[in-house]
């Protein structure tokens, strides 16, 4: 499939928004947002968006970039700093009340945006939840940026023995991820062999990985903007029966995690279902983080599947992680993770290597 980007929809949604908050115009300053909405990849830019009018305010490194990406936005070039040519674009607009991302902009923005423009109330909106369901064409970018890390799953494998450094496992997957037409990293790769298997975000280090371990891939590619994000937890030589017992007490739950994961349940809801089924399997308590959250244009956005998420409905076409894990102190962990799509009925696994305990 090689869908289309949907600016009407993601435009329309965002007007609707617009009138539900009642200001005349949203300033969107988040990289991610300014993607969004009008397909514009670079940085240090916004969006200026009115009910007549829509602004792609960047400097003179991107236009000829914005040209080709922003077709539905006016261009306007700063030259002098953007919040300086902001204020100039909000005054030209003649709106009183603005919509900002009060979690994204920084307070010495706010406070100058507010010195300059006296008599326009500004107003903290959340974006984010309008990029939670996919469209055909995020759907289609984060299947491609998934197969890209299974392939170089499976080219890593070859490379994993006894006495090999984790940071050249991670160089390996990135290499592989780039050749194989990963734009970037989705975030930073973790490989965390033996002992350091316990830390959940276990960066690669020096460390030579030794026969009896497991090691701990979580890594991710990108594809136009999208992330993907997997993990894979392998044995290397023969493991001990206390290790085997973990990797299928959270193989059991992430298939677990794969049937609960449906449109209609709230994140809070699949996530206790799953940390029940570990608990039930004797690890309850070595689960220490939420079993998943939202993959898009970001790694890590909403909706959350945790004990304290503010997803109240899955709905269908959300993408999410499944990551359950058990981790244990001087001893090591284990989890594995896709990216799944929601449906209806269970969870789409984007992600497709082999999950079964490889032992190499």
């Amino acid at each position: 499939m090689n869908a289309q980007f949907d600016f009407s929809t993601r435009l329309a949604n965002l007007y609707d928004k617009l009138q539900a908050e009642q200001v005349d115009a949203f300033l969107v300053t988040k990289v991610a947002n300014v993607t969004y909405f009008s397909g514009f990849s670079g940085d240090s830019s916004a969006l200026l968006i009115g009910e007549n009018f829509r602004q792609l305010i960047t400097d003179g490194r991107y236009i000829e970039q914005a040209q080709r990406q922003a077709k539905n936005f006016t261009l306007v070039k700063q030259t002098e700093g953007i919040s300086k040519k902001l204020v100039d674009e909000i005054k030209s607009a003649g709106v009183k009340t603005v919509g900002i991302e009060g979690n994204v902009m920084t307070v010495a923005q706010r406070d100058y945006l507010a010195r300059e423009l006296d008599g326009v109330e500004f107003k903290a909106v959340e974006l984010d939840a309008l990029r939670q369901v996919k469209d055909a064409f995020e759907i289609d970018m984060i299947r491609k940026a998934c197969k890209i890390a299974d392939d170089a799953f499976m080219k890593v494998l070859q490379f994993i023995k006894p006495n090999v450094r984790e940071v050249e496992v991670a160089a390996e997957l990135e290499y592989f991820m780039r050749k194989f037409g990963s734009e970037k990293t989705a975030f930073t790769t973790i490989v965390a062999s033996g002992i350091r298997g316990s830390l959940p975000h276990g960066v690669a280090t020096d460390k030579k990985i030794q026969s009896g371990e497991f090691v701990t891939l979580d890594f991710g590619a990108t594809f136009n903007g999208y992330r993907s994000d997997i993990t894979r937890t392998v044995a290397v030589g023969k493991i001990s029966a206390e290790q085997r017992k973990i990797y299928e007490a959270v193989f059991d739950a992430q298939l677990f995690g794969l049937e609960v994961i449906t449109a209609g349940k709230s994140g809070k809801d699949v996530d206790a279902a799953v940390r029940e089924r570990l608990k039930t399997l004797g690890y309850g308590k070595n689960f220490v983080h939420g079993l998943g959250h939202g993959v898009g244009l970001e790694i890590h956005e909403e909706p959350r599947l945790s004990r304290l998420s503010k997803c109240e409905r899955l709905l269908p076409n959300m993408i999410v992680t499944d990551e359950p894990g058990v981790y244990v102190e001087n001893f090591g962990g284990v989890r594995i993770e896709d990216t799944v799509l929601v449906t209806d009925s269970h969870a789409e696994p984007l992600t497709r290597s082999p999950k079964n305990l490889i032992e190499l």
